[in-house]
Order: C-alpha cells, then structure tokens, then sequence
C-alpha cells in the first residue's frame, strides 16, 4: 500500500489565506472557468490534495492562482509543494518586469508558436497587476551597443509604425484571431532585431522601443479578444516595460490605463484606480488634449466602480472639455490603439453611467461612440458598442428598440473572428428567452438570426 506524504506548504499557506476548503475549492472553480475550463472540485479535493494528492491538469496552476489572490503576492505550484511539470516551470514568464522586456517576450513568442498551453490557458494575475505601480521610475536603458550590426534612423521606425498600424487595422476589422502568428512573427524576428540595434539618434531609440511597445500591446488586445486574459496581462507588462524604457512622455502611463481597463473588465477592482490615476499623472498637462481625455474618462470609470459617484462624473466631465477644447494637436502613434480618440472616450464615458446606472445616459455614450468610428475599419467595436448600447434599452423596458441596435450590432460583425462577439451574441440570445416565450415577434426573428451567426463562426 503507497502512503502519499501530507503536503505542509499547502496546508499552511490554506491555513494562512483564512479560506474553508469549501471556498478555496470555489475559488479554484472560478479561476478555472476564468481560463473556459468546468472544474467540480469540492471541499474533498481540498483535503486530499493537502493529504498529499498530487492535482490533476492544470488545476494546481489555479488553486496557485486563486492562493495568490488570496494572499495577494505571487506564488508558483512549487511554492504549494506540487510537482512542477516542464511548462509549468514556465509558469512566470512574463509577469515581471526585468532589465530587458524583450528577454521575456522572446520565450513568450516561441511558446505562442508552438501553441503551448501553458501561457493561452493562465489565468490573470491579481499580483502582477500591481507591478507597474512599484515600477513607476523609469527602467533602467539597455546598452546602445549593436547586437545585430545594422543601424536604425526615422525611416525603420516608421516602417515597423506602418506595419503595426496594418496589422492593427486587421484586428479591428476581422477580430483578434486574424494575424495573430504573423504578427508575433514579424516582433519576434524584424522588431525585436531593431530594438537591439545601433540608433542614429536617442530620439530614434526612443520612438523604436515605443513602436515595439505599441506592437506587444496588440498582441495583448488580440490575446483579450480570445479570451485569454493571463496571456493578455503578460503581454501588456511587457508593453509597459518597453514604453517605461522608451522613455516616450505618457506612454507607460497609457499602458497602465490599459491594465485598469482589464482589470475592470474582469471584475478584478484591486490596483485599478492606482493604475489609473498613476498614468494619469504621468501623463497630465504633458500630452495632447485628445490624448489627456482618454486617461481621465478611464480614471472616471475606476471612480464609478469605487462608489465616487460625484468625483467620476466630474472627471467624465473633464474629458468630455478636454475633447471639445481640442486644438487640434497631433495624437500620438502609441494612444490611436482604438482609433479616434471621441469614439473610445464616448464609449468608456457610457461605462461610467452604466456603472453609475444611469442607462439612459450610457445608451446615448454608446451610440455616440459607434457613429464616431469609421465603420469598415472598426467593425468589431462599433459592434460592441451597439451591443452594450442595446442592453442599456433592454433595461431600460425598450426592447424593440434593443432588437434593432442588437441588429445593427450583428450587421457589423460579418467577417469578424472574436470570442467577444460570439459572448455577446449568446448573452443577447439569454437576454430575448423571455420575450421569445411571449411570442414578441422582432426577439424571435432577432434570435433566429443570432442561431445563424453562431452556427457560421
């Protein structure tokens, strides 16, 4: 008969995080489906794995994570006495910010393409995100010595801008998994090369790192649009590392407004309005009015989500100024990620009131926001937009009119790959259940359609 030994790491640090088994097992459960796995562990497995049963798959990489948000530091499966498999030693890569961005993104790249699991099933990380916040001193510069023996200027850094912009435009027409690979391909082997090369110029270093930046932080954006949010926060590290070392006035700063949107997306509120209003301090009375209101409307939301009702629709207020006194001052490259600027703060001021539950007010924001985006280049996002805007009229008692944006919504997202869009196109089909059973005809015509998106994607 094998006697399994007690596992000690792990019923201490269970004994420290202050959880029953049964709410660690939840917690474990969450965390899990978080990454689109169905776990069914229970109080049981807890008392077996801390008697010494080893976790199968990949659920000791939650129950690390869910121990981790728990006890808010970061801690690996070795760390709660679990054997290490070969991609789990990987576990870390990415979430910590080192001397070189580019000495965690490479590894990164090689996993991407070889389709490792590892890094597109972790989950995000409440003690990573908090990284930047004790980063906010600008990482130390790499050596300008030449790796690769080629010598940068302007015109490098606007080809890989033209490039990133190209792959950018994809994204937002045909959703995150168009390009994904090409795209790590073309950082791994042409960007990263430039980064380690001679520069003309500090300015030209400066802008090449803040391109590469711009790059990495697509990548996260596609990793979020697939759902893979542990993949995405590593990614949007690694942006902000590279932006910190750029240099680059309010482009790290942008990259922590970034990481506060994630978090709030995935109701993770911790760091969220220390992201926030951190980039907004780098980056306040430094950067164009355009670019200002997009910081400001981001710390709103994280106001709204605090419960400062008054201080966010005052900051609201500030960005919505900040657009209508524009002079017309160039944005820069790193803050055109979701294209003009009106549409992303019309649509992140909606978020604002929905928190705040004035639906009435957000529908308005979200309509703003989708006419403002060129449609056939932003086809994902208006979609989305409408999509939100729609759910605002439902709560609103509007269904009609919900039917109808939920149509325009769906007229936009021919073409598009996205986990986003096939979420919301099935929470919509949850949404029109009841009206279908009274026999409202636009739900049913409405959901019919729905059926035929979801069977064609």
């Amino acid at each position: 008969m094998t006697t399994r030994t007690p596992n000690h790491k792990l019923r201490d640090l269970v004994a420290e995080s202050g959880l029953t088994y049964e709410a660690l097992a939840k917690t474990v459960r969450s965390v899990a489906a978080e990454c689109g796995v169905v776990l069914r562990t229970n109080k049981s497995a807890v008392e077996h794995w801390i008697a010494g049963t080893t976790p199968q798959g990949d659920t000791g990489r939650y129950l690390a994570v869910a121990l981790s948000r728990r006890l808010r530091r970061l801690l690996t499966p070795a760390e709660l006495g679990l054997p290490v498999g070969s991609e789990e030693q990987n576990d870390t890569i990415g979430l910590a910010l080192g001397a070189d961005p580019l000495d965690a993104l490479l590894p990164m790249w090689r996993f991407e393409l070889d389709r490792r699991r590892f890094l597109t099933t972790s989950a995000y990380s409440v003690a990573a995100a908090a990284l930047p916040l004790s980063h906010v001193q600008e990482i130390a510069a790499r050596s300008a010595a030449a790796r690769a023996g080629h010598t940068a200027g302007m015109a490098e850094v606007a080809a890989v801008r033209d490039m990133i912009r190209a792959f950018s435009d994809m994204d937002e027409r045909h959703g995150g998994q168009h390009g994904r690979s090409a795209l790590v391909t073309y950082l791994r082997d042409d960007v990263a090369l430039l980064c380690r090369s001679r520069f003309r110029t500090e300015e030209v270093r400066q802008q090449m790192l803040s391109a590469a930046s711009r790059g990495v932080h697509l990548l996260g954006w596609k990793s979020y649009d697939a759902g893979q949010q542990g993949l995405a926060q590593r990614y949007y590290l690694q942006s902000y590392a590279l932006a910190a070392e750029s240099g680059i006035t309010g482009h790290d700063g942008f990259v922590m407004r970034t990481m506060a949107m994630q978090g709030l997306k995935l109701h993770r509120p911790e760091h969220c309005q220390g992201l926030a209003e951190t980039g907004l301090n780098r980056a306040k009375g430094r950067v164009d009015s355009q670019t200002e209101a997009l910081f400001r409307v981001v710390h709103a939301h994280t106001l709204a989500k605090a419960g400062q009702r008054q201080a966010a629709l005052a900051e609201a207020e500030q960005a919505r100024v900040l657009l209508a006194g524009d002079r017309g001052d160039e944005v820069p490259f790193w803050a055109l990620a979701w294209g003009p600027p009106a549409a992303s703060v019309y649509s992140r001021t909606a978020k604002v009131y929905e928190t705040l539950g004035d639906h009435r007010a957000a529908a308005e924001q979200y309509a703003h926001a989708a006419a403002t985006r060129p449609a056939g280049t932003y086809a994902r996002i208006v979609a989305l937009d409408l999509v939100a805007g729609a759910e605002m009229h439902l709560k609103r008692g509007g269904i009609e009119r919900a039917c109808a944006t939920w149509n325009r919504a769906i007229d936009h997202m021919d073409g598009v790959r996205s986990v986003r869009t096939r979420k919301a196109v099935t929470r919509m089909r949850g949404d029109l259940a009841r009206f279908r059973t009274r026999g409202l005809r636009c739900a049913a015509e409405l959901d019919e359609r729905a059926r035929d998106f979801l069977a064609s994607t």
